[in-house]
């Protein structure tokens, strides 16, 4: 998958809002799946329009390093996914708990593009794993 610079940087040479969501749709297509055996009541993430799951791992320590797998069952939200994972994946969790990636998809100019259910659903996504990072915290 692509690094946040490097999708962040694309994102500034592309100025035509459909060549933007391709490029989201393209991201999303990076996304491994997650197999069915994840794809959970659990794991779903509520307030989202589309279906959509979020995993997280964490490592070792009183501040682990989080790791977040995801999936989607429509193509542009798999592509936000893809941005979310990104922002988040690597980061521990005290970073996590934190970092507003809603600021990332705002300077990006994402965030009024999209539909307001679908920046809800973006809002629970980051929300869901902020909350994941705080529970690693105290785990």
């Amino acid at each position: 998958m692509s690094s946040l610079d490097q999708i962040i940087d694309d994102f500034s040479y592309l100025e035509e809002w459909e060549d933007r969501y391709r490029y989201v749709i393209e991201l999303g297509k990076q996304v491994p799946d997650l197999p069915d055996s994840e794809k959970t009541a659990e794991n779903k993430v509520q307030g989202c329009a589309s279906q959509v799951w979020l995993v997280s791992e964490k490592g070792e320590g009183p501040d682990p390093v989080m790791t977040f797998r995801g999936d989607s069952d429509a193509h542009i939200v798999r592509g936000l996914v893809a941005i979310v994972l990104t922002a988040y994946s690597g980061l521990h969790a005290s970073e996590v708990a934190k970092t507003d990636a809603l600021d990332l998809f705002k300077r990006i100019g994402l965030v009024e593009h999209l539909s307001a259910q679908r920046a809800n659903g973006l809002r629970s996504m980051v929300n869901r794993i902020r909350e994941e990072g705080a529970k690693a915290l105290t785990a």
